[in-house]
């Protein structure tokens, strides 16, 4: 059986403002299909308490690709690994937080990047950032699933080319 890989950032890359910081995505994946399945979970940390909300999902380029990989996951064909590196980025041993079959709720969802209307239009006060089958998906609610504060959500895909299609891998049953 295939296995795909996607790794996850422990640590805020050189790129965003807050880099070298801890993401805690490990946690909030973990926290989404882990054991605890608890939606407010927090640690203490250096730099104080850190919320440790579920990421259920993760964004990434080249809707096509993942759409393929995806489809052979629930095919039953391939497995999805989840991995993060444990050390630099590229230059060390990944370690797997766990793996997603068919039986586990994986999905994917096409975010239209031609849709984004990052920042300039405003629904209920908040920025709208995609739209997805059909539906209008609000910054807070993808940043939050995401398992990031919309400042940090914006910061790291501001060097995306968004005039091509995301795919947001789901981890969960959710959907939007």
């Amino acid at each position: 059986m295939k296995t795909y890989v996607i790794t996850v950032s422990r640590y805020f890359p050189v790129t965003h403002p807050r880099k070298g910081e801890e993401t805690y995505f490990v946690e909030k994946i973990d926290n989404a299909i882990g054991a605890t399945k608890c939606c407010n979970v927090g640690i203490y940390s250096p730099i104080g308490y850190v919320n440790i909300w579920p990421k259920i999902h993760t964004i990434r380029a080249n809707y096509p690709f993942w759409e393929k990989r995806i489809n052979e996951i629930n095919e039953g064909k391939a497995v999805l690994s989840i991995r993060y590196w444990s050390g630099k980025p590229y230059n060390s041993k990944q370690v797997e937080i766990c793996q997603l079959d068919k039986d586990s709720g994986i999905g994917l969802q096409r975010l239209n990047s031609a849709d984004w209307i990052l920042p300039k239009k405003r629904i209920n006060n908040l920025a709208v950032w995609g739209h997805s089958l059909g539906k209008i998906i609000k910054v807070d609610e993808l940043a939050k699933n995401d398992g990031l504060s919309i400042e940090d959500f914006k910061a790291w895909f501001k060097g995306y080319d968004l005039s091509k299609p995301m795919a947001i891998i789901h981890f969960t049953n959710f959907r939007y």
